[in-house]
């Protein structure tokens, strides 16, 4: 977990400033701190060094537009994260092992294999089935308070146990629990992928990690079935709903609202929520 409220606002400030030319510099400032205290705070805290992070960060995000927004061009992409069209191609195969073309032409491929339980390959569903369980709404903000962690999306049971356990006091029969996503587990190591778990508070909640998510436009798949179907739903959404109905995402998070949880049977009803321009 990442409890230290300075890494937290840093890797807030990076995300939020992803598509520009952010320096060591630039995000030591921001936090107040020298650049050589901040990176070895940043580092000790999330085991990568500022310069690695951002440029994890650039490079995934741009392989996630390559993959979500199929009608762009692969040098626009590039320009958007601020990249030479043979910059980009040097770079990108640097870190993927393979050039943006390959790259998205078997993304999709790669993006059915599970990359948490040890099951056949999922079947992406078609447009009709997906849009069954798709609607477009308009969600509020969600003031609340949560936990970050760097690691594997399959220790999220033991982390919201802890979490729970940890913050019950402030649950009320009003509270919803949120799960917040940063990336993408058919491009990012499945053991650096960021997210927050999260609960809704009260606006003077005094405990010190309280954040707002923001709402807005998304695409909810109201989901219903076993943990092991989530991850379909959201390769669904990606690779078929966005790009037969031309929606674009936006630079918000993606979350899960979590409606209902069946301990004994693993039943889950979970609106996962996409933001859309």
């Amino acid at each position: 977990m990442i409890d230290n409220p300075i890494v937290n606002r840093a890797i807030d400030y990076i995300l939020s400033h992803k598509n520009d030319d952010i320096r060591l510099e630039d995000v030591a400032d921001f936090c107040g701190l020298s650049k050589f205290y901040f990176s070895r705070l940043f580092k000790s805290e999330t085991g990568e060094s500022v310069y690695a992070f951002i440029k994890r960060v650039k490079i995934e995000e741009s392989a996630w537009r390559l993959k979500v927004e199929k009608s762009r061009t692969i040098t626009d992409v590039g320009i958007d994260f601020g990249y030479s069209s043979s910059n980009y191609s040097t770079l990108f195969r640097s870190y993927f092992k393979t050039n943006p073309v390959t790259f998205r032409r078997k993304i999709v491929e790669q993006s059915v294999k599970h990359p948490f339980f040890h099951i056949p390959l999922q079947k992406l569903e078609t447009f009709e089935e997906c849009s069954k369980h798709v609607t477009v709404e308009t969600l509020p903000d969600f003031f609340v308070l949560y936990e970050r962690f760097i690691g594997n999306y399959h220790n999220l049971s033991d982390n919201w146990c802890s979490f729970c356990e940890k913050y019950h006091k402030y649950v009320s029969d009003s509270t919803t629990f949120i799960e917040s996503t940063f990336n993408d587990p058919s491009i990012t190591d499945t053991d650096t992928c960021l997210y927050d778990i999260c609960m809704t508070a009260h606006k003077d909640c005094p405990a010190e990690n309280t954040m707002t998510l923001s709402g807005g436009k998304f695409a909810v798949y109201h989901y219903k079935g076993k943990p092991e179907g989530i991850y379909a739903a959201y390769q669904s959404v990606f690779c078929v709903w966005l790009e037969n109905t031309g929606n674009r995402i936006d630079d918000r998070r993606s979350f899960d609202i979590y409606r209902k949880i069946d301990s004994e049977t693993m039943y889950f009803e979970i609106d996962i929520c996409i933001p859309l321009l």
